[in-house]
């Protein structure tokens, strides 16, 4: 080729990568059960999350959010593959595969740097990741051992603020040359709720108001929630309510002591029982909860803060959200599983190139949509086999006209840990039909006349069987068998006998122990593929 001909080739290229967009950075940041309505932006009356509202301002402030099969792995799995529980194959607490197909490995091959730091709980090593170092199980919150590629090491302090060192470590160690993905996962809220010091004073004599369904009776809902085991009433332990112990127990008796239900508590000399007693409960759950909430809201600002400092904020999408919803004494419980309301909605909060800053999208959207956003936002293919819809679009103030107008959800770990039966069913905007399937029990609800879900319209038969209620109830079960046809659940995983084996929980075996380190020694061992 001859020079001058040369010259123009390399030109026209030079031109051709001036002109493409700049793929952006992603940080995806993901908490453990934090609820919608514990988030500033979304009006919460118990806290206020001022780190969380600079995303909703700066950026769109999704209101119709919701998980697909609200528990800690199940989301995990559909959070990489854009798969419902049923086809990615993590229904319960079984370790995900990871040699299928997932978000991180398609932005690893499609040029990104990609790492998570954190909360895992897929019981298997992470794949699709340049360097990862993630928690064994639930991990802890004090003093928390890690797992990376070589084996385990341990960091001292909280696992909330070091959650957040590792990820701006991560940013920090990046190469210079490739846009990066980052899954940074806090363990908190989870239960049982251990606060940094500094929250934990700030919460100490918190006194939440209490929502009004507090003392819920189940009046039209006698199938599912009289049964459940994860009520503030009868189901936080002494351990839950960080009681002490009497000195003089010896270690088994100290275990039983913590593990018991209280029926009542000594609170400055005055024994409390009956209503007080919830009151309490309530009101000492949620002072470590929320503080346990401010961390990871603290974790978000240095973040924020971080990417300012290099300026790389124009430049990156920052993704906020949580694995399940959750329960803060509405309708008496605690804790998620359940399809009503607190368990389902979770907060969804998106800034960066591509989002319309200040926006409040009211579509429905669900976890399985996830990966396809994350990966239209990187420009790149969505594949086939996800079953979610980016909502990228959305996010730029656009307004599908043939955007889906319900989304599906189906529960399997029954009993489980807390007795939650197992169920199925649709949410539309307006209403929600809910099916127990082991009882053959069904559950309806007028979400616009009844938000908290108080009025089962199924429950009384002459209601039931009233001409405008049994042709919603008809639709929404032709719903529900449109839904299942068109994502391919055949019922697979409805038999407890059929879940695949294994467990994410368990102790670590067969990897070294590196021993004691600083963060930046921990990111440096986490490289790996």
């Amino acid at each position: 080729m001859k020079p001058a001909a040369a010259l123009l080739v390399a030109l026209v290229a030079l031109a051709a990568l001036a002109a493409a967009p700049r793929r952006p950075n992603i940080v995806f940041i993901f908490s453990d059960d934090h609820a919608w309505h514990a988030i500033s932006a979304y009006g919460s009356k118990v806290n206020v999350t001022p780190h969380l509202d600079r995303l909703a301002v700066g950026g769109a402030r999704l209101e119709n959010a919701f998980v697909t099969n609200s528990i800690c792995t199940p989301s995990r799995a559909t959070l990489l593959t854009g798969q419902y529980s049923h086809v990615n194959g993590v229904p319960v607490f079984n370790p995900f595969d990871g040699s299928r197909d997932h978000v991180a490995k398609r932005l690893q091959a499609g040029g990104y740097h990609t790492g998570i730091v954190g909360k895992w709980h897929l019981g298997s090593d992470p794949t699709g990741f340049d360097r990862w170092i993630v928690l064994p199980g639930q991990g802890a919150y004090r003093n928390p051992t890690f797992l990376v590629p070589g084996g385990t090491l341990s960091i001292n302090g909280h696992c909330t603020e070091i959650t957040t060192d590792l990820g701006i470590e991560f940013l920090r160690t990046r190469p210079r040359d490739k846009p990066f993905f980052l899954m940074l996962h806090h363990k908190a809220p989870h239960r049982n709720w251990q606060p940094d010091e500094a929250n934990r004073r700030r919460f100490a004599n918190a006194d939440p108001p209490r929502p009004d369904t507090l003392f819920d009776d189940y009046a039209t809902r006698p199938t599912a929630l009289p049964e459940n085991k994860q009520t503030i009433a009868g189901d936080l332990t002494r351990r839950d309510l960080k009681l002490e112990p009497p000195p003089d127990l010896v270690a088994k008796q100290r275990q039983r002591w913590l593990d018991d239900v209280p029926e009542e508590v000594d609170v400055d000399g005055t024994v409390l029982t009956g209503r007080a007693l919830v009151q309490w409960k309530y009101r000492r759950f949620m002072q470590d909860y929320l503080a346990c909430v401010q961390g990871v809201d603290d974790g978000v600002g240095r973040v924020l803060d971080w990417l300012d400092a290099e300026n790389l904020a124009n430049d990156t999408v920052v993704i906020y959200t949580t694995d399940n919803g959750w329960f803060m004494g509405d309708l008496g419980l605690y804790d998620k599983r359940f399809m009503y309301e607190p368990g389902m909605r979770v907060p969804l909060l998106v800034r960066g190139p591509g989002v319309r800053p200040g926006s409040v999208p009211e579509q429905v959207v669900a976890n399985i949509d996830l990966a396809p956003t994350i990966l239209d936002l990187a420009g790149l293919p969505i594949p086939d086999s996800m079953q979610g819809r980016s909502f990228a679009p959305i996010l730029r103030g656009e307004q599908p006209t043939d955007w889906p107008k319900a989304v599906y959800y189906r529960y399997y770990h029954d009993p489980g840990h807390h007795d939650t039966r197992a169920h199925y069913g649709v949410r539309t905007a307006t209403h929600k039909l809910i099916h127990y399937w082991r009882k053959d029990a069904w559950e309806l609800y007028d979400l616009v006349k009844d938000p908290t879900e108080q009025h089962n319209l199924l429950f009384d038969e002459a209601e039931a069987t009233s001409p405008a209620v049994a042709k919603l109830f008809a639709e929404l079960r032709a719903e529900i068998e449109r839904l299942q046809k068109h994502y391919g659940d055949d019922g697979r995983y409805a038999d407890p006998t059929t879940w695949p084996k294994g467990s994410v929980d368990g102790p670590v075996t067969g990897k070294p122990s590196l021993g004691a380190k600083t963060v930046s020694e921990a990111i440096a061992a986490a490289g790996g593929g």
